[in-house]
């Protein structure tokens, strides 16, 4: 086994969702920037990008999510980093986002066709999301974790520890944004939450399903 195999390896087993942070270790900006283009770059279904990164400093806020956060606790309490990620809402293809991510992307008239037209019979007919509104937020949903994996497998290329976070009320956390100005529910919602710092704790041996249990090759 190569030197750089062994050192992926060695990252991806380092990586854990961390439970216990050093609270007097920050991340440098410079780090966290790099954390934060991992994820903007990140893939999407048809590259859509229907993601919003929304990192929260102010200490107040903080403390009140701890509320309707019971799973950000840990992290909220050491934690250098705490972050929202937000999925984009009513993305099928016609609307004023995907229209702009097609005129970032320089696509001409007909490829925007196209595209529109391939996307709209995905949804439709291959994923079946158009049935209701949750459905398609779901699916951006499911696009915005593919970007924060990214950023989680950056730090830990980093040396710096993260902690995936689903332990909240989705709406008592929105109802908070939504009056604090920091969130339209007509545009977004809330995905999913991650935490990034130093632990203050030492990593136990992962404890997986063996391989045998998990992969198998069609023939």
């Amino acid at each position: 086994m190569s030197s750089k195999i062994s050192e992926i390896l060695e990252i991806h087993h380092r990586r854990y969702a961390c439970k216990n942070y050093d609270r007097n270790k920050k991340v440098s900006d410079e780090n966290f920037s790099v954390i934060i283009e991992s994820g903007r770059i990140s893939p999407s279904s048809y590259g859509f990008e229907p993601w919003k990164f929304l990192l929260v400093e102010n200490e107040k806020i903080k403390e009140d999510f701890k509320t309707f956060a019971w799973g950000a606790i840990n992290s909220i309490n050491g934690a250098s980093h705490i972050l929202i990620i937000l999925a984009k809402k009513g993305v099928i293809g016609t609307d004023s986002h995907s229209t702009y991510i097609n005129e970032i992307k320089g696509y001409d008239e007909d490829t925007v066709k196209l595209r529109t037209e391939k996307f709209e019979n995905f949804q439709k007919e291959d994923i079946r999301v158009l049935e209701n509104e949750r459905t398609i937020f779901d699916w951006a949903s499911k696009q915005t974790y593919i970007a924060m994996a990214n950023m989680m497998t950056t730090a830990a290329f980093l040396g710096i520890d993260s902690c995936p976070i689903e332990g909240f009320n989705r709406e008592k956390i929105e109802d908070y944004l939504v009056k604090k100005g920091m969130l339209d529910l007509k545009e977004y919602g809330v995905s999913v939450m991650v935490s990034f710092g130093y632990r203050n704790e030492e990593i136990t041996p992962k404890k997986r399903r063996p391989l045998s249990e998990v992969f198998e090759v069609i023939k």
